[in-house]
């Protein structure tokens, strides 16, 4: 297991998007834009069980986020490993990344009826450049 740097969390607590990779029925991987933060229990970002991301990870729990410093395309981190799913915290999470990444306390896009999922990664690897 691989465990992030003071600088590495340091940085993964600034509102930097991420792609998110997860990995389709046939092997192919699947990348899309997310919000990502990172706690004392480590890095994760945030889905609805019925999108692409929800199901390829319920299949198959493997997945990477990348995160790339705005301001500087040379500094930049991957972490990858294994998905945890909770919907138990669901809503507080992506309520918890809309704050951090547009100032409101509440998930402006939320639907009725959709079944939010926090998606833990328990890091296998941690590839970083321009960090420490």
């Amino acid at each position: 297991m691989a465990t992030l740097t003071p600088e590495h969390r340091e940085f993964l607590e600034n509102p930097y998007f991420a792609t998110a990779t997860t990995l389709r029925e046939d092997g192919s991987p699947h990348n899309t834009v997310v919000w990502v933060d990172v706690d004392d229990r480590g890095v994760f970002y945030n889905t609805v069980t019925t999108r692409a991301k929800g199901r390829h990870l319920a299949r198959d729990p493997r997945t990477a986020v990348t995160v790339i410093d705005p301001q500087d395309p040379f500094k930049w981190i991957t972490v990858s490993g294994t998905a945890e799913l909770s919907t138990e915290d669901g809503n507080e999470t992506i309520d918890r990344l809309s704050f951090k990444y547009t100032g409101r306390e509440k998930y402006a896009s939320h639907k009725p009826g959709e079944q939010r999922v926090t998606v833990r990664i328990h890091p296998e690897k941690i590839t970083a450049t321009g960090l420490k």
